[in-house]
């Protein structure tokens, strides 16, 4: 299984900070916020790699992070060759673009990389393999504005998604997608057509929703928490928080 984590965005809310600086490498305390990700999913047994797709005018400070780090699985940064906020590809299309230049096809743990998350990804690695399926992350989300603003998926009571709906202003369910996918080999043919098949191209729930119409997808409840890290006053209040754990 190969990690991907998609980081090719430009962070234009948190402004100044990562205006020349990808929103990923800062600091949360000691480390990253990639970095406390990466420490959780290297000591998955079934990941053999970490793929980072990030732009053309981040990719040498990954690079230079790179050199600093040491884990036990390689690290691969990928250059989507862009270099504004207004030519980014968006997620589902850097997505694409990484598994074609590495030709890629192995099962996938697709993440973002601005979330501190309080639970471990082989709970989730160990839930896709029970279901045998493709699957996305999901959390009850008792406020409708919140729900209004995310992916909503439908359940029935073995956690299958029955329908998913992105931004709905009138949500179906608590249940809120966060950008935590895995892909396995077997829906990797349906991955690389989706765009070409009319499936959105910025957001990652993009092709998660995309998936849910085109095959059989679970999803599974988190067991505990995450942050998201999406505005200069959540990064300050990460800093605060967590920055001494």
């Amino acid at each position: 299984m190969k990690n991907i984590v998609i980081a090719a965005g430009y962070a234009t809310r948190l402004g100044e900070l990562t205006k020349n600086f990808p929103k990923p490498l800062l600091k949360i305390g000691e480390n990253s916020i990639l970095g406390r990700m990466l420490d959780d999913i290297d000591r998955i047994a079934d990941i053999d790699e970490h793929i980072i797709i990030t732009n053309h005018r981040f990719t040498p400070i990954f690079e230079q992070w790179k050199e600093s780090t040491q884990y036990n699985k390689p690290i691969t940064i990928v250059d989507d060759g862009t270099e504004t906020n207004d030519t980014r590809l968006g997620a589902v299309c850097d997505l694409l673009y990484a598994m074609d230049r590495l030709q890629i096809d192995d099962d996938l743990l697709v993440v973002a990389a601005d979330n501190l998350l309080f639970f471990s990804f082989q709970e989730f690695v160990d839930f896709a393999k029970e279901k045998q399926t493709s699957c996305i992350m999901c959390h009850e989300q008792p406020s409708i504005e919140k729900l209004q603003r995310t992916g909503v998926v439908e359940l029935d009571e073995r956690h299958q998604v029955l329908a998913m709906e992105e931004k709905p202003q009138v949500p179906k369910s608590h249940w809120a997608v966060p950008p935590f996918y895995i892909y396995l080999k077997q829906d990797l043919d349906l991955v690389r057509h989706s765009v070409e098949d009319g499936c959105g191209k910025d957001a990652p729930g993009n092709l998660a929703h995309y998936m849910v119409e085109h095959t059989t997808m679970h999803a599974w409840p988190m067991s505990a928490g995450r942050f998201d890290i999406g505005s200069l006053d959540t990064y300050y209040e990460a800093v605060e928080r967590y920055g001494k754990n």
